[in-house]
């Protein structure tokens, strides 16, 4: 998720003049912009919790296995 969010940071420069040509998101660009930005900031956020959670339950894991030995 965070690659994907750090990829959409990356595209949307690249794809924002496309997305102008079109005459109903020409008038609106900045919204469109904003909204693509908040996408890829929930992407990378999302991402980061997903690995903050995993991490713990792993330590968890780990720590239930020392203390079984």
């Amino acid at each position: 998720l965070i690659a994907v969010g750090l990829g959409v940071f990356y595209r949307v420069p690249q794809v924002m003049p496309q997305i102008e040509s079109i005459e109903i998101f020409a008038r609106n660009s900045l919204i469109v912009k904003f909204v693509l930005y908040i996408l890829g900031l929930f992407l990378i956020l999302a991402g980061g919790i997903r690995i903050n959670i995993s991490r713990k339950s792993w330590k968890t894991q780990v720590r239930d296995k020392v203390l079984k030995k």
